[in-house]
């Protein structure tokens, strides 16, 4: 009887410690950071095909319109993912999550041959008085696994802040954080946040 009661006290242990690795595991699984715009609302995941990662990035970015006119800079992101050598990057997969309607894709960002992105930081605009032009997220960089950082060809309004966590083994994955389209005469920011799911290869 004692060695059943025993037997069964371990079971619960392991299962109690099966269940702690698994929370621990989805805490790491992504990564994000503080200073994210306060509109809008999270999207949907696009993963990195199986076997590839993060090598480079573009951003959808509308351009700075004028006094008088609304603006919303950082409007998409697109991580390129790759099977981790330079050659690749002309078959190299894009992912994006949800991209704002405004601004052009910019040109590709890469790491360093052999690298891989594993953290960023984004640069967002405070929140301004009710009169003044919102913008939201403006620009992201991104630290290569080799220690190069890259910036990608954003706006220069805002401020960046702190770096996220970093993904030991690369980003595999991408959810953006959006403003639906406001409509005419109201103040649009598109892209306000962004997070990315850690590779688990």
């Amino acid at each position: 009887m004692a060695g059943s009661r025993g037997l069964a006290a371990l079971v619960l242990l392991l299962l109690g410690a099966n269940a702690e690795a698994k929370v621990a595991l989805e805490h790491e699984a992504q990564i994000g950071v503080s200073n994210g715009g306060p509109w809008g609302i999270w999207a949907w995941w696009e993963l990195c095909p199986e076997g590839t990662y993060a090598t480079g990035f573009r951003l959808k970015v509308e351009s700075y319109q004028g006094i008088g006119i609304d603006d919303t800079a950082l409007n998409g992101i697109r991580l390129l993912c790759t099977h981790g050598g330079r050659g690749d990057e002309q078959e190299a997969h894009a992912v994006e999550s949800q991209s704002g309607i405004w601004g052009r894709w910019t040109e590709a960002v890469w790491c360093p041959r052999g690298s891989y992105l594993v953290r960023f930081s984004l640069r967002t605009e405070r929140p301004r008085a009710s009169l003044h032009d919102d913008m939201g997220a403006t620009n992201i960089r991104f630290a290569c696994s080799d220690g190069e950082i890259l910036e990608g060809h954003g706006l220069s309004w805002g401020e960046y802040e702190g770096w996220s966590s970093p993904c030991k083994k690369g980003l595999c994955g991408i959810q953006t954080k959006q403003q639906p389209l406001r409509g005419a005469l109201r103040d649009d920011t598109a892209l306000n946040d962004v997070r990315f799911r850690c590779c688990n290869r």
